[in-house]
């Protein structure tokens, strides 16, 4: 039996958990479940230990290792629950000498002495059409409701020549679209000779790899998108007409608290202008609802700001203390507050998805075929599909109607 990966979070912590089930099948690793972390929010971290101790309850003599951004954060606060047998640094989780036998309980050490990304080559993400792709690590921000600069270090940056690398080995193994991920991938480069920015790596890399169809940035900071990158979004066909934007909030004082580096009009003005040169692209952000100090009027900001962009795809959490951030020691919104926030922007989100979803009925789309009958448009509104299309193929077809949330789409004739 090889190791048991359960992975939370983000798309990065995605990409790890393939790498570690490659280092641990490498390592004969049996009999274990590895918990890869997220810190984002108290829920994720929650999430995480009453996964852990359901898998103590049904294996109970399975190693249990947690590793992540949590355990990196706080390792002291997993290796005190009685069913965790280690605890795995973010750094080491990625060699592969701590998944030999007899390592020692505890191998977590200082991520801020980091300086490097680690490389390695990935052969595929089981089975799936969209592959992930590592090109930056760490942040060197300080967005006051933040942990995860002291979960992953300093920024650093995937040097092309790797990221061509293995872009085309992940095409050789059949995925059809690649997601370029990281911590904070707009400041890739930073720390490379001449440092070059991300629009000219993503120009380089769709000219060195032509056999790349599509390609698909995560979370991008509004503040730092360069001119090229820019151009980009606006006119190259195999960039995907999509864009999530770390925007958190629609009020500018509770961004000048955030610490973010972008107001509201910010956001507003690069969704219109970015629609107007690409009038298909639709917009995802992350919204933090009931961040200290917000009162109703700044949150209305936040719900202006969906309907203003407009904001299409919605990664909504409520505000979560993390202890050691600036946020966590400033005045508090009532944590009932927070999630009825939450679950009002959520709803501002269902609407603003269900108004783009019905603009493209009667659209003829391109369809990356993830499951049996299941993919994503160009766009990456989910579609169900009549017709074949097998998984890991892209397939052209006709949008019909809207069910459940999903695109209805009949599959066209190669």
């Amino acid at each position: 039996m090889t190791a048991e990966i359960v992975t939370f979070g983000c798309r990065l912590n995605a990409w790890e958990s393939e790498v570690m089930r490659r280092l641990t099948a490498e390592a004969r690793l049996s009999d274990a479940v590895v918990f890869n972390t997220c810190a984002v929010t108290a829920e994720a971290e929650r999430q995480a230990r009453q996964a852990i101790r359901k898998a103590r309850r049904e294996r109970p003599d399975a190693q249990i290792v947690v590793t992540g951004c949590a355990a990196q954060v706080a390792p002291e606060r997993w290796l005190a629950m009685e069913e965790v047998d280690r605890v795995v640094g973010n750094a080491e989780k990625l060699t592969a000498d701590v998944w030999k036998p007899d390592t020692p309980p505890a191998l977590v050490n200082d991520i801020m002495s980091v300086r490097e990304t680690a490389t390695h080559l990935l052969d595929g993400f089981q089975g799936r059409a969209r592959a992930f792709v590592q090109v930056q690590q760490g942040c060197d921000h300080r967005c006051t409701f933040c942990i995860i600069p002291y979960g992953r270090g300093p920024s650093r940056s995937v040097p092309l020549g790797e990221i061509v690398a293995q872009v085309r080995r992940l095409l050789e193994a059949g995925a059809v679209e690649i997601v370029l991920t990281g911590v904070d991938i707009a400041s890739w480069g930073a720390d490379l000779p001449g440092a070059p920015r991300l629009g000219q790596m993503v120009r380089r890399l769709l000219a060195q790899v032509p056999e790349l169809g599509r390609l698909r940035l995560s979370s991008v900071d509004p503040a730092a998108i360069d001119e090229e990158l820019f151009r980009l979004l606006a006119e190259e066909p195999r960039l995907m007409p999509h864009l999530h934007l770390s925007v958190q909030a629609g009020d500018d004082m509770v961004l000048k608290r955030m610490k973010r580096r972008h107001l509201a009009v910010d956001v507003v003005s690069l969704c219109r202008e970015l629609r107007a040169l690409r009038p298909d692209i639709a917009f995802g952000a992350d919204l933090i609802a009931g961040f200290p100090t917000e009162t109703e009027a700044m949150f209305a900001g936040s719900l202006e700001l969906v309907e203003s962009c407009p904001l299409t795809w919605l990664h909504v959490f409520p505000y979560s203390p993390r202890r050691g951030t600036p946020a966590a020691r400033m005045p508090q919104v009532a944590p009932p507050l927070r999630k009825e926030r939450a679950r009002r922007l959520r709803a501002a989100g269902e609407a603003a998805a269900g108004r783009f979803l019905e603009s493209r009925v009667g659209c003829t789309e391109r369809v990356a075929v993830e499951r049996e009958g299941v993919g994503r448009t160009e766009q990456f509104a989910p579609a169900a599909l009549q017709g074949e299309a097998h998984p890991g193929s892209v397939r052209k077809v006709r949008v019909r109607g809207v069910e459940a949330g999903r695109l209805v789409a009949e599959v066209l004739a190669a």
